[in-house]
């Protein structure tokens, strides 16, 4: 007796719903997440946009403008950097900027690194001579600059009481083209020196002991350790730290117009002073914006350069 099969059934697999793309679903929440993050950003940037935006918009247009603030402004084109460029004034305000630069690096460079090293060395009272070093930070800039006026006095002022009782002749510190533009570099060094010194002294702490240890198993001294050891470890906050300081000396303002007012025979002039002297002064804000737009060109431009010369020594 044969049996007959069944015949065969082809059943197909049961397949699972295909779930929903997630897709739409996560592009909804990344967009959520973005708008609540620039809702809460929008205050700051809307602080930015009206300080600091806006300004640095409404001066570039103002440089091409005849602007007093009495007549409506006037497009004048390039009139005001032909006006700025031919002021005899405008590259005597150069030259002292960049001696004053130069002069601040020889000094508010090197003494801030070498007080950090010191400091780094101590053993017992380190926060006392840290809050020593960083207390002239903590005045107003016209405080420490006025400070500095009664010091430099040529009557009862301290340096030269100082001179008269070691029997050495007085100086007029900020009355003579000699000692005026030295004058101010120290009054500067002194008051912003301490904020470098705790990002030196920051750096310093994080160099390994042991490096120092196997140059002293070496038999290095102290400028050895100094030049090989030191230097190179802190190597990247130093080039930060030349580049800031460049920037900063260019703009120098307070110190020549609370203590020389520029002079003596316009040897402190500094760019921002004589910008001062345009805008309020002379009631020219056409001019002074124009020299706002060299100066930022020009600082603009050194420190693209800088950061390209010194990408690969850091």
């Amino acid at each position: 007796m044969t049996l007959l099969s069944k015949p065969a059934t082809t059943e197909q697999p049961v397949r699972a719903p295909k779930p929903a793309s997630r897709r739409p679903a996560k592009v909804r929440r990344v967009v959520t997440d973005n708008l609540t993050a620039y809702g809460f950003l929008c205050a700051a940037l809307l602080v930015f946009a009206t300080f600091s935006w806006y300004p640095i918009v409404r001066g570039v247009l103002l440089s091409f403008q005849q602007v007093d603030f009495v007549n409506p402004p006037a497009w004048v084109g390039f009139d005001n950097f032909r006006r700025l460029f031919g002021d005899p004034l405008f590259l005597t305000a150069w030259r002292n900027t960049l001696l004053f630069t130069v002069m601040a690096l020889v000094l508010g460079f090197a003494v801030p690194f070498v007080t950090a090293v010191v400091l780094n060395e101590l053993r017992h009272l380190k926060a006392y001579f840290r809050l020593v070093v960083y207390l002239p930070v903590m005045l107003p800039p016209v405080v420490a600059a006025l400070l500095w006026k009664w010091l430099y006095d040529p009557g009862p002022g301290l340096f030269n009481s100082a001179l008269r009782l070691l029997g050495l002749p007085t100086l007029s510190w900020l009355d003579s083209t000699t000692t005026s533009m030295l004058s101010l570099v120290l009054v500067s060094t002194w008051a912003n020196m301490g904020s470098a010194t705790l990002i030196y002294l920051a750096a310093l702490q994080t160099i390994p002991s042991d490096l120092y240890e196997a140059a002293e198993l070496d038999g290095a001294s102290l400028w050895q350790r100094l030049r090989h050891v030191t230097i190179p470890q802190t190597r990247f906050v130093l080039l930060i730290l030349l580049l800031l300081q460049i920037v900063a000396t260019m703009q120098v303002f307070t110190e020549p117009y609370i203590l020389t007012g520029g002079g003596p025979q316009d040897s402190t002039v500094t760019v921002l002073l004589l910008l001062y002297r345009y805008a309020f002064v002379y009631n020219d804000f056409g001019t002074a914006s124009a020299l706002s737009l060299v100066l930022f060109v020009v600082l603009a431009g050194f420190s693209g350069l800088y950061l390209r010369l010194t990408r690969n020594a850091s």
